[in-house]
Order: C-alpha cells, then structure tokens, then sequence
C-alpha cells in the first residue's frame, strides 16, 4: 500500500518524468520480491509477479490497437469518416463535440470499450490537424464518453462481465443486458454536460495546430482533360474553396483541359483542395516517378517543410531552373516566401525567385529528400508526414471492422483479435514493420507494466483482502444507503490505482458477503461494485483506453486527476442517489 501511494504520488507531483517512475516501481517490486519474498511466493515467483506486465494480454492489446490505428491512418481509411464530423465541427464546434460525445456513448453500449475508442481515436487525431479542437481537448472527454456508455450494458466491458459471472457463481440471479441501463441514462444526462462545456477547458492545448506556423504556400493546381472545372471560372468556384486556401491573379479567368492556376493555401488545405477539386499541384510524371521508385524501395512517400539556407546553391534560381526534380527525384509542391517584394505581381510558383528563409513544400522517399537536404544545403523544418496509400484503404478498414467485429460477439478475446489485426496489417502491407515504432509508445509501455505489477502486489500481498475486512467491520453501523455509497467508493479508490479487473475481483465477493451478513438486498449492492470499477477516470492506470490516449494527447498525470477527480465524485454520487431511489433502500 505504501508502494502504491509512492507511486501515484509521484505520478501526480510531475517533476519525475512518467516512464522513470514506472521503472521505478517495478525495480523496487522485483527487488523487493526477491530478497524478501512473500509467504504464498518463492523469490522467482517474486520476479514473474514484478515482470509479468510485459507480456501481460493487456499491453499486448494496447500495442496491437495502436498498430491498427496506424494502419487507418497512413491508408486514409478513415477520411470519410473525419469529412463528415469535419463538417459537423466546421458547422458549430460546440455542436461538434455533443454529436462526438453522443456517438462514443452509443457505440461503446453494445460493442467493447476498448474497440470503440481505438476506431475514434485516429479520426480525432485527424480532425485537430484539419483544425478542429485540439486532440488534448477531445480526448480523455471522448474516453470518458466510451466509458459512461460501456458501464451501462452487461456487454459494454469485460469488467461488467466479470462482475456479472462471479456474481452468478456465488448465487445472486443473472442480470440481463440492459437491466441497470436506465441507471446509467439517467447519470449520463448529469455528466455530459461536464463532459462537453467544462472538461475541454480544465485540459491543455497540446495540439500540433497551436505549435505550428500556419505558413501559406503558392503553389499551382493542375487540371486534367476530364476535370469537371473545366468552364468555369475561380469565381464559380467561392463558395467550394476549403478554409486557407486561394485562388490567385485574375478570378473570372476561364479553365479550360491542362490549365495551370496559380493558387496559395496552407499544407492541409492544398491538400483539401486537391482532394475537391481533383486537381495535382505537381506535374504528373514527377509523381509518378516517386512513387514507383517508393514502391521499387519499398519506402513511404513523405511530405516534408524546407528552408533555403544562405549556403544553398538554390538562391536566386526557380524551380524548374534548378532541376531538383530530375536530379534528387523530389516534387517541389509549393513555396512559402519571406519576403515578396520582389516577386510582386507573379502568381506562377515557377516564377518566383527563391530566396533565403524561403520555405518549400516537397514530395518525395524520405531517403531522396535527406540527399536532397545535404547536397542543396537545406534545413528541415518539419517531421515528415507521410503521403496516406490510399490503395489499401479498404483493405485495412477491413482488417479493423473483422478485429473490432470478432472481440465485439465474443468469438475471440480483444487480445487474440487485436494481434491478429495488427498481424494483417504488417502481413498485407498497410503498416510497415520498420515503421512500427511510430505507432508504439515507451512510455505507454512501462507505465502498462508498472500499473499491472501494482495490481498484482495489491492482490499477492493481502492489501485487498485486508482493505475489504476492515471496511466490512466498520459497515454494519451505516444505513443501508451508507454501505451502498462505500462499496461504491472503495471499488472506485482500488479501480483508479489498481485495475479494474482486481476491483471486480475483490469488491464482488466482498460486496456480495455484506449484503448477506446485513441482509441487504444484493443485486443493488452488485451493481455498486460494477459502477465503481467503471469509475476509472482519475489515474492513466485505471484502465488500457486511458493510456491509449495518453501518448496522442500529450497527457501527464495531472491531467487525469484534475478533469477525473471531480467527474468520479459527480458519477459517483449520482449513481449511488439512483441506486437508492430504483431499489427503494
């Protein structure tokens, strides 16, 4: 218990970085476990216990969901689906966020926590790049939201079921599936408006969109002999123009088959724009060129930021004059000026002068633009974010449907469809493996490892037990109101700094007991145990979906407690008034 303590303390002062804390704890764990081992453990036994949550099924999961994930990601697979709540965001952000919360709170009813997160979580990621709210300000509101829904249906968590089955095994009468539903309906209507109007302020902005320059790029679009465009004119085309993007010179000029227009915009909405207006801003030889030579390598194409130095043989020539497409084998697809006095009047992008600062927006192999960075003595300014293969973008929805599908109607546990997922992924090309480490996190790794070893300590040592006995003394002299509440919190406390499989574990049988020695009606006090290990909003350990968004959030552990802390009381005290009023104690 003391061990425990230390670590959340830790956790929640901040000035220890998560990732050490989490070494930390399990070093003290074996160590301890080692030289001086526990009664019901030999030393060895010891070192599994302190070891274990590194091949536990949980962390396999979560790695094999982030895998997934970015196999949605870098296909595009889920671009339908972030046009369409881009739209809704676009339409009102308030009304943006309700709709996001209503549909993770629906969803997450009938099919498991964890899936349902790992399908919403990428398309959020991508809705704060295209400049929606911040993913930090979506994410641990949108989990929250998984969770609420999960805790009212016996299917909605494995945790409900284990609740569920060790109360069938002990004697209590099944619970059907949506027999406490209307409970938990009724405390969602108190808690989403936490969610949606107070949450997202008590969170910081951590999002790429509040860090980067919006630096604007001329670039030129070209139009096919087929494009629809063809006819009309820039003005025609106003109310269709996605947010930061331009069309420059004159705006009644006819487009006609193979016409070049002179356009301006951020990155992301010269991507946009390509994508409505089913236009290139490259020549067409040139990408094609990269991407066979990418398929040739087997390597990504990615679109990266570069800023001419004063060293660079660049200055002073344009683009075409200075031949990088047929010597470094990149597209330049667009520039971002310093300085635009001396192009003033000129709209064509291959017209403009390149200067020092000048910043260009090139395509290529990640490989061919590193030569291409030293031989030209550029800088790069940006990660390189990789161009989505949109050829298996059905292919890896697919892959996430079938392991989303099979956990959700039980034919396989989420750990076994998880893997299998991620497997496919690597197999059938959507994620490359070299790839890999940028889907995983570390830091989410060992904070895994170090919160399941706590869980096991807990129960390995007798602290649980022990817990439970002091609390059942002390119960008999509450009403029942009262023992219902501190079943409640108790589950809620062991859930938030253990797990909540140990919580269900330990505060079913317990709960279960009370109500038979103080003859109490059980179901109520059954279901008080299944909401308080659902409760598990304070602590990045309380369950796998918290550390799924911890690392895509840029999240610590102050960040739980503050926005968690108080939606566990809120919760909690609504549940607890409802359980009394549904069951007249």
């Amino acid at each position: 218990m003391a061990l425990t303590i230390a670590m959340f303390v830790a956790f929640a002062r901040g000035r220890i970085k998560t990732e050490i804390v989490s070494l930390v704890t399990i070093a003290i764990i074996a160590l301890g476990l080692y030289f001086w081992p526990l009664d019901s453990i030999d030393r060895n036994a010891g070192l599994a216990v302190a070891f274990s949550g590194f091949g536990h099924p949980a962390l396999i999961t979560i790695c094999a969901l982030m895998i997934m994930g970015r196999g949605l990601v870098v296909t595009g697979a889920l671009e339908p689906a972030t046009l369409f709540l881009d739209r809704v965001w676009k339409f009102n952000p308030r009304i943006g966020m309700l709709v996001s919360l209503m549909l993770a709170m629906g969803l997450s009813m009938m099919v498991n926590d964890t899936p349902v997160l790992v399908l919403l979580l990428p398309v959020f990621v991508q809705l704060a790049e295209r400049g929606a709210m911040p993913a930090s300000k979506t994410l641990i509101p949108l989990n929250a939201a998984v969770l609420i829904g999960g805790m009212a249906t016996t299917i909605g968590t494995s945790t409900n079921l284990l609740v569920v089955s060790i109360a069938e095994d002990l004697g209590m009468p099944p619970l059907r599936v949506f027999d406490f539903t209307p409970i938990v309906l009724l405390a969602a209507l108190v808690a989403i408006p936490y969610l949606w109007l107070v949450m997202p302020k008590l969170l910081p902005d951590n999002g790429l969109t509040a860090m980067r320059t919006k630096r604007r790029f001329s670039a030129t679009l070209r139009i096919d002999e087929d494009n629809e465009l063809i006819g009309m004119t820039p003005n025609d085309l106003a109310d269709r123009l996605p947010e930061g993007f331009a069309f420059e010179g004159p705006q009644d000029r006819q487009i006609t088959a193979s016409s070049r227009i002179p356009v301006s915009g951020t990155h992301r909405a010269l991507e946009e724009a390509m994508r409505v207006f089913k236009g290139r801003v490259a020549p067409a030889w040139v990408v094609e060129r990269i991407r066979a030579a990418a398929r040739r390598q087997r390597l990504d194409v990615v679109v990266v930021e570069m800023a001419i130095t004063a060293e660079s043989r660049l200055v002073g020539l344009t683009i075409p004059s200075s031949g990088v497409a047929g010597q470094f084998g990149v597209a330049v697809l667009g520039i971002h000026q310093q300085n635009k006095s001396d192009d003033r009047g000129r709209h064509e992008y291959s017209e403009l002068t390149l200067k020092v600062g000048d910043v260009l927006l090139v395509m290529g192999s990640l490989a061919e633009i590193e030569e291409f960075a030293e031989t030209d003595q550029l800088l790069l300014l940006e990660g390189a974010k990789e161009v989505p293969r949109r050829s298996k973008a059905v292919l890896a929805a697919a892959i996430m449907l079938g392991a989303v599908l099979s956990a959700s109607i039980g034919l396989w546990p989420i750990a076994v469809s998880a893997l299998g997922g991620a497997i496919a992924m690597f197999v059938t090309g959507c994620v490359k493996f070299d790839r890999v480490g940028r889907a995983l996190s570390a830091n989410v790794i060992v904070l895994v490892a170090a919160s399941i070893a706590i869980g096991r300590i807990i129960l390995e040592s007798g602290a649980a037990e022990w817990l439970g006995l002091v609390m059942s003394a002390g119960l008999q002299y509450l009403p029942a109101a009262g023992v219902l509440v501190a079943i409640m919190l108790f589950v809620t406390l062991l859930t938030n700094f253990a797990s909540n499989a140990a919580a269900a574990t330990v505060g079913t049988p317990i709960a279960f007991n009370i109500a038979n020695t103080l003859d109490l009606p059980q179901e109520p006090l059954i279901l008080a145990v299944l909401f308080g290990c659902n409760l598990c909003y304070a602590t990045p350990i309380a369950y796998q979906t918290n550390m799924l968004i911890m690392e895509e959030g840029g999240y610590d552990f102050a960040d739980y407690l503050r926005t968690g802390v108080p939606l566990v009381l809120l919760m909690a005290t609504t549940l607890s008034i409802l359980l009394v009023i549904f069951y007249g104690m």
